[in-house]
């Protein structure tokens, strides 16, 4: 078993970088896993979570987590695949950041065993930000767009 206060000041140590990294790129959101220590660091007002314990082995997952305090509607992609903005490479996509999209709209595709399906929106806003790259490799539950309500 790890020695929590290593933990505890490798944690530390990841943060700061991070926390660097984050203040002199132009991105909103970084999450690094070494070993067993998982942290995540955004922009804007933070929280700081303590990991919760885990229930099968009763030690404390080590993770760090500073996350924004009000989290905005996200539409996730609902199967792992080939995300899509748009019907053809010619095509205008979908959805751009300032859409106005309703709930089952459609705001790309996602190509899964040679199967291209329609991702629809699960909620209604303005697009904010557009999570997923055109021709990206995104997850099952992984976030594609956000959304202003």
């Amino acid at each position: 078993m790890a020695d929590p206060r290593k933990v505890r000041a490798d944690a530390n140590a990841l943060v700061g970088e991070l926390l660097e990294r984050l203040a002199h790129e132009e991105v909103r959101q970084l999450e690094v896993k070494r070993g067993g220590l998982r942290v995540r660091v955004s922009r804007g007002d933070a929280v700081v979570a303590p990991p919760p314990p885990t229930a099968a082995s009763g030690e404390r997952a080590q993770s760090v987590a500073v996350a924004p305090a009000a989290e905005l509607p996200t539409v996730t992609a609902p199967l792992t695949g080939v995300f899509y903005r748009s019907p053809s490479p010619q095509a205008q996509p979908y959805v751009q950041v300032g859409s106005s999209v309703g709930v089952g709209e459609v705001i790309g595709l996602i190509e899964a065993m040679k199967l291209f399906n329609e991702i629809r929106s699960t909620a209604a806003g303005t697009v904010r930000r557009i999570l997923a790259e055109n021709g990206q490799l995104v997850r099952a539950h992984q976030p594609l767009l956000e959304l202003q309500p």
